[in-house]
């Protein structure tokens, strides 16, 4: 018997995470099933960054840097990030872009194995990682990116290091970073894992791995261009070496020396200046993930996530979409993923009905569960919405074949 609208209802009254969803800012008659992409905006996001530019900025000026420890700001929001992943402190620095982590991460890795040449690479990945990694074994030269294929065939003596995202960014699909990483370290190479798609979607754990990379826009709430992160394994730190070797990341920043010597732990993965503004939404963001228990927003997902399969199979059944995500929810991040051949006109059709999720070519419609602020009776309203869209073809309207810059 498929669940009904009531019953969702009901899920909703009994949610021990529900009054988290008023601490977001969602517009009405909105449906918003991209927290995989870009998260809602916290209601303290406005404040918290008005306080940074009218009370730090405004009156401390230049003083900040010291006063309002904005220096400090990535290993201090390191450190509050870095039990969402599994990390302890000193362990996590936050800034940048994830292009510029990955950039960080397989730097170090391949410097700590300089005996062997080849990069492994999904070639499936998220695009931002294959391109990083082809960049940069380019630009250093002698080394060869191999595609990751079937994992135990390309782990031979050669590899320095594994790039992989935990979550699959089209499909959902989710590694088992323990075994990945104990095969990977077996065969002498080193793990970097992409938490883009995982970190703020369930409890991540990559204390056994030696790199994490990761956004803090998606699950993590913190806004557009907010600031990314690095994770560096402690037995790295006395010996890595990342290859943007800028003056925060210097053992001495303001000595002012001639030469770069990298500063101790987890700071020789800084860079340049920190983005001080953008750090205040993820900041104004973690006040809430630190109130959150993880195992309730795993719960949560893994039953939004099964819902929402549930009500497309059983009202969508006759109109071509097929569900690309694993049925096991060991097997699926925070997010479900069908495939249509009109993909891209679908998904405007349901965003001008209320239901917003996402488009990935060649035709992949993604929805992503927030669990902090997506309630039950949104899954239900989002798979009643598609199955009339597709009923009455409402997707065949001229204005939805026209591509947007962003889809």
């Amino acid at each position: 018997m498929t669940i009904s609208r009531a019953d969702c209802a009901a899920l909703d009254a009994d949610d021990p995470l529900k009054h988290l969803r008023d601490e977001f800012v969602l517009p009405d008659e909105t449906i918003y099933l991209v927290g995989n992409s870009l998260g809602a905006m916290p209601v303290a996001a406005s404040a918290a960054t008005a306080r940074v530019v009218t009370e730090e900025w405004g009156r401390q000026l230049v003083g900040g840097w010291n006063s309002a420890g904005w220096f400090d700001l990535p290993l201090t929001t390191g450190d509050r990030l870095a039990p969402m992943i599994g990390a302890g402190p000193g362990q996590v620095a936050v800034g940048d872009t994830t292009s510029i982590a990955i950039v960080k991460a397989v730097s170090a890795a391949m410097r700590l194995r300089p005996g062997r040449r080849v990069v492994v690479s999904d070639l499936a990945n998220f695009p931002t990682d294959r391109y990083v990694v082809e960049g940069l074994v380019k630009a250093v030269g002698g080394y060869e990116v191999r595609d990751l294929g079937v994992l135990d065939e390309v782990l031979a003596d050669d590899v320095a290091c594994v790039l992989m995202s935990e979550v699959d960014y089209r499909t959902g699909e989710r590694h088992d970073t323990a075994a990945v990483t104990a095969r990977v370290q077996a065969a002498g190479a080193l793990m970097i894992w992409d938490l883009c798609h995982s970190a703020g979607a369930y409890r991540v754990d990559v204390s056994q791995a030696d790199f994490a990379v990761g956004c803090t826009y998606k699950y993590l709430n913190a806004g557009p261009g907010a600031p990314a992160f690095v994770y560096a394994h402690p037995r790295h730190h006395a010996e890595a070496e990342q290859m943007l070797t800028g003056w925060h990341g210097h053992a001495a920043p303001f000595a002012f020396e001639p030469g770069y010597r990298p500063a101790e732990g987890i700071r020789r993965f800084t860079v340049g200046t920190p983005h001080v503004l953008s750090f205040a939404p993820l900041n104004a963001s973690l006040d809430i993930w630190e109130r959150v228990d993880l195992d309730q927003v795993r719960a949560k997902s893994v039953a939004l996530t099964s819902l929402f399969i549930e009500l497309v199979e059983k009202l969508c059944a006759p109109y071509g979409l097929e569900v690309v995500t694993p049925r096991d929810p060991e097997r699926r991040g925070s997010q479900v993923s069908l495939r249509h051949p009109d993909g891209y006109p679908v998904m405007r059709a349901l965003i001008d009905r209320g239901v917003h999720g996402d488009f990935r070519a060649p035709d992949i419609l993604r929805f992503g569960f927030a669990p902090l602020y997506i309630r039950y009776v949104d899954v239900y309203d989002a798979a009643a919405i598609l199955a009339e869209v597709l009923d009455k073809e409402h997707w065949r309207d001229e204005r939805y074949q026209q591509r947007l810059a962003v889809t």
